[in-house]
C-alpha cells in the first residue's frame, strides 16, 4: 500500500518569482509612498552623491542612506546600486522619480489652488532676477501691481542669471527672471518657462571714435578694437559669442563686471563694449550705436516651478511682467 502523496502547492506568481527578487508587501501601494523620502531620492538624482545630497538637505549622509533604504523597502524594488565607491540610481528609481515629478507638480497646483481660495489676489510672490532686469522689468511691474492689486506683495532678490534657477529649484524664490542662455531647457519637467523679450545689444564707443558716426555700423567692423567685458560669467560668454558669430574673437583689453565701470573706461578711450539696451546708462563722452544688419540679442525669460503658474498671485505677477516687457519693447520695435 503506497502512502498518499502530498499535493504540490499551486503555482502562483510568488512561487514563480526568481530567487532573491524583491516584491512589495501586499500593503505597499503608491498611495502610501512617503513624500519626504521621495524628495530625498529626487535630491540624490540632482546632487549626484549621498554626501552632496545630505549637505543640500541639511541631513547627515547616514540619515539620507537610511531614508532611501526605507523607501526601497517600502516600494519593494532596489533604488540604488554600487558603482565603485559611489552609488547610482537604478532603472526602477528613475521610474519612481518620473511618477514623483508628476506628484510634485500636482502638489504645487494644490498649493496654488489653496492660496487662491484663501487669499484671492492677495499674497506674496518672491522674485529672483538678474541686475539689469530689476529696473527695466521688475520695478515697472511692481508699480503696476501696487495700483491694480495692492494686497499682492512682491519680494525681489537680485541674483546672477544662473543662480536664479538654483534659488527657484530650492524653493527660495517663486519666480526666476533670467537669460535663456543660462536657463534649463524647455523640456525640463521641473520648470515652466515664459519668454519675455529679446534685448538688443548695442556697442558703446568713445564719442571721438572714428566709427561713432559711421552709418550702417556692423559688429565685424570692430574686430580690430580693444574690448571691455567681464573676465567670466554670463556677460563674458555673451560678448564672446556675439563677436564670434560676427567672425572674430574679441581682444579683451580690460575686465569689469559693472556697467558704470565699463562705460567709464569706454569714455576714457580704453576700449569698446557691447551693452544690452536694458542696461543702457547715460554717460557723457560715450556714444551707443545700433548694429546692423544682424543685431545681436540676449533673450530674457521668466520661469516658475511646473504647476505653480496656475496660482492666482503668481499668474498675476507673470502677466504683469509680460505687460512690462511689452511696454519696454515697444519704443525700439517701432
Amino acid at each position: 500500500m503506497t502512502e498518499p502523496r502530498t499535493p504540490e502547492p499551486p503555482h502562483t506568481p510568488e512561487s514563480r518569482q526568481a530567487p532573491g527578487a524583491q516584491r512589495p508587501p501586499e500593503s505597499s501601494r503608491a498611495t502610501d509612498w512617503d513624500l519626504r523620502k521621495l524628495r530625498i531620492l529626487k535630491a540624490l538624482s540632482e546632487c549626484g552623491t549621498v554626501t552632496a545630497t545630505a549637505e543640500a538637505l541639511l541631513m547627515t549622509p547616514s540619515a539620507v542612506s537610511q531614508q532611501l533604504t526605507n523607501l526601497a523597502r517600502q516600494v519593494g524594488v532596489p533604488l540604488l546600486e554600487a558603482q565603485g565607491r559611489r552609488v547610482r540610481l537604478t532603472d526602477a528609481a528613475h521610474l519612481v522619480l518620473r511618477h514623483a515629478e508628476a506628484v510634485f507638480a500636482q502638489l504645487e497646483r494644490a498649493d496654488a489652488d489653496l492660496a487662491g481660495y484663501a487669499r484671492g489676489e492677495a499674497g506674496e510672490v518672491r522674485v529672483g532676477a538678474f541686475s539689469t532686469a530689476v529696473p527695466a522689468l521688475v520695478v515697472p511691474a511692481v508699480r503696476r501691481l501696487r495700483a491694480a492689486a495692492p494686497g499682492l506683495e512682491v519680494r525681489v532678490r537680485e541674483a546672477e542669471a544662473a543662480e536664479a534657477y538654483e534659488l527657484l529649484a530650492s524653493g527660495h524664490v517663486d519666480l526666476a527672471l533670467s537669460l535663456a542662455a543660462h536657463a534649463p531647457t524647455a523640456r525640463d519637467p521641473k520648470f515652466t518657462r515664459v519668454p519675455l523679450l529679446a534685448d538688443p545689444l548695442d556697442v558703446a564707443l568713445p564719442s571721438g571714435h572714428p566709427m561713432a558716426a559711421e552709418a550702417g555700423l556692423r559688429l565685424a567692423d570692430l574686430s580690430g578694437e580693444r574690448w571691455i567685458f567681464g573676465g567670466s560669467g554670463p556677460w563674458s560668454e555673451i560678448t564672446r559669442a556675439a563677436c564670434e558669430a560676427a567672425g572674430f574673437v574679441p581682444e579683451q583689453a580690460h575686465s569689469a563686471a559693472g556697467w558704470t565701470a565699463i562705460l567709464s573706461m569706454v569714455e576714457a578711450g580704453m576700449g569698446v563694449a557691447l551693452v544690452p539696451r536694458m542696461a543702457a546708462q547715460r554717460a557723457p563722452g560715450v556714444v551707443t550705436r545700433t548694429l546692423s544688419p544682424d543685431q545681436p540679442m540676449r533673450h530674457v525669460v521668466a520661469a516658475v516651478r511646473r504647476g505653480a503658474e496656475e496660482g492666482p498671485a503668481l499668474a498675476r505677477v507673470l502677466r504683469t511682467l509680460r505687460e512690462a516687457a511689452e511696454a519696454y519693447r515697444s519704443p525700439y520695435d517701432t
